[in-house]
Formats: structure tokens, C-alpha cells, sequence
């Protein structure tokens, strides 16, 4: 029994055997890759840090961390773990961002690839934990678990190249692949799960463009398809989620059409749609589909470029060998601790991807069976880490498209709009192509425009931010109208977009139809003892009619 166990961890834990079919390859593309996506996450960051969470941000850190030590205790590191506890000022939080810009970078280009995951994933999550409304996508875990698995599947050393002589494990492998499958497979089934008529009745793309969080103009021109067009896209995208993933667990061959396949899709996705880096995420973690000898078909000069054979080093005679460890007694001791970490480190890996994939795998079926008797403690204590998640992307359509406008005023009847830097506001303006790029403060008001402000909270905390004037917080937009002194009052507005036809656009030069809703959030200003007071609220409490 203990040999059939000691087979099966070898074979799940210990790298694969060379051969034309092994992943080398695949894992050099995808690590390169991983790198770049941490790049477009950190840049954002920089750009944006401050205004979310920096001490005159919309929702400041510090107060955030305070009050969960204060509420769980010691507990805290626990369930916020990240490096702003040690302090959240501008500094620490541009220092968060720019170490994970070089460590992104640093990996993109092979140096210390396992080192670099962990600097990357440690300076992400640090702001994943901290920043609360601001992270709360899914993207974000994608890649927190993205990054983690290939803490495991990275090669070691400074400089691996390939990676030939520390191939990939067999497990992390998989449960990179697994991750993959769960994103296609799992939205799926939040589609059907909803029971939104939109899926059933084929009609989920026909608004989707206009509808999302971001629009692109490549979007503009996709909606003017007609709807058979787009009810042929609807049942091709339920097919690829609930039909096609499955082709993972087939032959190699068929692994490969389904990446073709799959690959077509995500770039009809990332082109016609601003969702971050998310789909270029989902992309990616496809090549892993492959393998070495398919990628040296398709490019044979890569092979020749990057694959270097290790230079077998020379073996003493065994006679020498016990001289020399005779004569060297700490070469021997060092050898020995060598082992003894090696085993350390198979051990760590096989728990925690184990763990893994025993939450991923509860998380599914209890999608597919809610009832079952399942333990749910390993996935609890996981949970503040977004490293073993549940996914489920579109389960309801957006019906209408609502944009909150900010708008400042210093005679309460001339009100004057804040421009936003990616959000459609002027309906002469193109929407843009910016992903992977993600404004997350433009993604968190499409979130809110769909509830009421009490839901959001943020939003008037952008109110009072934008009465004070916080440098930080106008950053985020792409202009002051007030540079010299705050308005007196500042107010957010609720309004209706619809995307143009090809007939007005051509005659009238517009992208965008709009109409005023009224009143999102409560109208502020500053009372004569300095605090923040109420001059109007909102009649419909900012919830967008039906």
C-alpha cells in the first residue's frame, strides 16, 4: 500500500520525464506571459493607487486596517495579508506598485522566475487584501491563483532558460490547466443557474457591447450585426463554456484544436470589450494546452533560439566520490541540507496544491450539487489568499447601460462635469481600446451605477474628496473644472446611454445617445463648522429604474 502511495505522489509531485511532449516550452511562453499580465496590473496601479486607497484617497487603507485589527485582533494578519500593515501612506503604497513593476519585468525576462512570482504575488495581494471595494472582481483571484500554482511550476535557478533541468510537476501543471477549465466551464453554469431569459431566448449579445462595463469602438460597429449574428455568437459562447473545455481531458490532438479553437474566441472577446487583463489571462493559460513538440512544429526557430541541453556535469568514480566526501566533511554536510530542502520543498508543494485542488474541486461541485456534505473549513481559511476560487462571468446581463456623472458647482445652478480619463461621457467621443489596462475606479461606477448609493458608499466619499479638492482623487479623472478652488458644492447625476446606428453616426457624428435620469448620490457641501452636509438627496434613492 505505502509503495502504490510513494508511485502515485512520484508521479503527481516529481517533474515529468523529458520528452518531445513534455511542456518546457509551454511553460516558457506562459511564464513570460504571466509576467506581463502582473506588469499591465502594476502599471495600472501606479496611476491609481493613491486616489483609491491612499491617505486622501476615496476609501484610505489606514482606517480600513485599523478597523479590522480592531474587530478581530490578532487575527487580522489572517484575514488582511498584506504589507500595509507596516504602513499605508503614499510611500509605502508607490513602493508596493514599482516593486511589482520590477519584479513583473524581472520575470518577463527569465531572471529568478520563482523569486519573482512570489515578489509579484506578495506586492498584489498586499493591495488585493487592503483595497476591499476596489478589488472585489474576479480577475484578481484568477490571477492570485494563476501566480501561486506557478510559484510551483516555475523552474528553479537564476537563469533556467527552459527550464530543462527542473521540468514542470505533472500536479501544478494540471491544476494551472484546471484553473483554465473552471473559468470557461464554471460561467457556464452560473448562465444556466440564473435562469436569465436573455440566455434562453438568445439574446444576451444583442445589448452586450453597450451594456458592459467598458465599451470599445470595435464593440460599436459589433452591435450593428444583426440579431441572428449575435444569436449564433450566444449559443457558440454557451458551447465553449458547457461543451467545448471539456476537450481537456482528451487526446493531445484534440487538447490542441480546443486551444485553436478557444483562442479565436478570446480575441473576438479582448477586441470587441475593455475587461482588463482578464481575457488576456484566460488566453494565455490556454498554451498549456500544448506541448513541446507542437509549439517546435508550428515554430521551429524558437526551439533553436531558447532549447539548450544542460551539459551533463562529470561524475566522480564512486571510490573518489567517498574520498572526497572523506576528505570534505562539509561538502557532504552542505550536500545532505541540499537533499533535505529538496524533500522540504516536495512535501510544501504537495500540501498546498493538494489543498488547492481539493477547495477548486469542492467549489465546483457544490456549484453543481449545493447540498452536498462537503467540508468547507480548508476553502474558509483560504479565502482572504483569493488563490482557490469560484468563478462565473456574465450568469445576468446587463439591460441598460446607467453612467454616474460628477458634477461641481459653486452657485448650486451651474453645474460642471468632471471628465472622466476611460468612462463614456461625451457622446462625440469614440469609445477606446486600453485593455489590459484597468481603471478600476471607472469599473467600480459602472458597478454602482447599477444599485443605489447606499450600496456604494464610495461614491460619496468621492463627493467629499472632490469638495476638499485631494489631488489624489482628481487624478483619476482627466481634469480639475475647479484648478484654482474646490466647487461648493458637489453633486452626482444618474444618466441612460445607448450606443448610436450607423445612420446618425454618419450624419451627426455621434457615438452615444444620453439621457439625464436625475439625481444619483446626495448633493454635498461643506456646513460653516467644517463638517460635510447634505443640500439635496436623491428622490429615487440613485436606484436606476427597470
Amino acid at each position: 500500500m505505502m509503495n502504490r502511495l510513494n508511485s502515485v505522489f512520484q508521479h503527481l509531485f516529481e517533474a515529468e520525464a523529458p520528452s518531445k511532449r513534455s511542456h518546457l516550452l509551454p511553460r516558457w511562453l506562459w511564464l513570460r506571459t504571466l509576467g506581463l499580465i502582473f506588469f499591465s496590473a502594476f502599471f495600472s496601479l501606479l496611476f491609481q493607487i493613491r486616489g483609491l486607497i491612499g491617505p486622501d484617497g476615496i476609501l484610505p487603507a489606514g482606517p480600513y486596517l485599523r478597523g479590522v485589527r480592531e474587530q478581530v485582533g490578532a487575527l487580522s494578519y489572517w484575514y488582511v495579508p498584506s504589507l500595509l500593515w507596516l504602513g499605508s501612506g503614499n510611500r509605502a503604497l508607490m513602493a508596493i506598485a514599482w516593486m511589482g513593476l520590477a519584479a513583473s519585468l524581472l520575470l518577463v525576462i527569465n531572471l529568478w522566475p520563482r523569486g519573482m512570482i512570489a515578489a509579484c504575488l506578495l506586492m498584489y495581494l498586499s493591495f488585493v487584501a487592503a483595497a476591499h471595494d476596489f478589488s472585489s472582481y474576479q480577475s484578481d483571484g484568477m490571477l492570485l491563483e494563476a501566480g501561486f500554482i506557478s510559484l510551483f511550476f516555475a523552474p528553479r535557478g537564476w537563469r533556467p532558460r527552459l527550464g530543462d533541468a527542473s521540468p514542470p510537476s505533472r500536479a501544478s501543471l494540471f491544476l494551472l490547466r484546471w484553473e483554465w477549465f473552471r473559468i470557461y466551464f464554471e460561467s457556464g453554469i452560473v448562465k444556466l443557474a440564473s435562469h436569465d431569459p436573455q440566455w434562453r431566448n438568445l439574446t444576451a449579445l444583442d445589448h452586450y457591447y453597450e451594456n458592459g462595463p467598458l465599451p470599445d469602438w470595435i464593440g460599436w460597429y459589433a452591435q450593428q450585426l444583426p440579431h441572428p449574428f449575435q444569436a449564433s455568437l450566444t449559443v457558440a459562447t454557451l458551447a465553449v463554456e458547457l461543451g467545448l473545455v471539456w476537450m481537456l481531458f482528451l487526446p493531445r490532438r484534440l487538447r490542441h484544436l480546443c486551444f485553436c479553437i478557444v483562442t479565436i474566441f478570446q480575441i473576438g472577446i479582448i477586441l470587441t470589450a475593455n475587461l482588463a487583463f482578464l481575457n488576456y489571462l484566460v488566453l494565455c493559460l490556454g498554451v498549456l494546452l500544448l506541448d513541446d513538440e507542437f509549439l517546435s512544429r508550428v515554430r521551429a526557430t524558437l526551439w533553436t533560439v531558447f532549447r539548450q541541453a544542460p551539459k551533463p556535469s562529470p561524475q566522480a568514480p564512486a571510490n573518489e566520490a567517498v574520498a572526497l566526501d572523506a576528505g570534505r566533511p562539509q561538502e557532504a554536510t552542505r550536500h545532505r541540507f541540499g537533499i533535505y530542502l529538496k524533500r522540504a520543498s516536495r512535501v510544501t508543494s504537495a500540501l498546498m496544491l493538494s489543498w488547492i485542488a481539493y477547495n477548486t474541486t469542492a467549489l465546483l461541485l457544490l456549484m453543481l450539487l449545493p447540498a452536498l456534505p462537503l467540508p468547507t473549513s480548508p476553502v474558509v481559511w483560504l479565502e482572504p489568499f483569493r488563490i482557490s476560487n469560484q468563478y462565473g462571468l456574465f450568469a445576468v446581463m446587463t439591460r441598460a447601460r446607467y453612467e454616474i456623472e460628477f458634477q461641481g458647482s459653486n452657485d448650486g445652478q451651474t453645474w460642471v462635469a468632471y471628465p472622466f480619463r476611460y468612462k463614456p461621457q461625451n457622446p462625440n467621443e469614440a469609445p477606446r481600446l486600453y485593455a489590459p489596462y484597468q481603471p478600476r475606479f471607472d469599473w467600480n461606477l459602472w458597478f454602482a451605477s447599477l444599485g443605489g448609493w447606499r450600496e456604494y458608499p464610495f461614491v460619496v466619499r468621492t463627493e467629499v474628496q472632490l469638495l476638499r479638492g485631494s489631488p489624489s482623487v482628481l487624478s483619476l479623472f482627466a481634469g480639475n473644472p475647479f484648478p484654482g478652488k474646490p466647487p461648493r458644492e458637489v453633486r452626482a447625476v444618474l444618466s441612460q446611454y445607448w450606443f448610436t446606428d450607423l445612420k446618425v453616426k454618419r450624419e451627426e457624428g455621434l457615438w452615444w445617445r444620453r439621457k439625464m435620469l436625475g439625481l444619483y448620490a446626495p448633493t454635498l457641501e461643506f456646513t460653516p463648522d467644517g463638517s460635510v452636509g447634505a443640500v439635496e438627496m436623491p428622490d429615487t434613492r440613485g436606484i436606476p429604474p427597470p
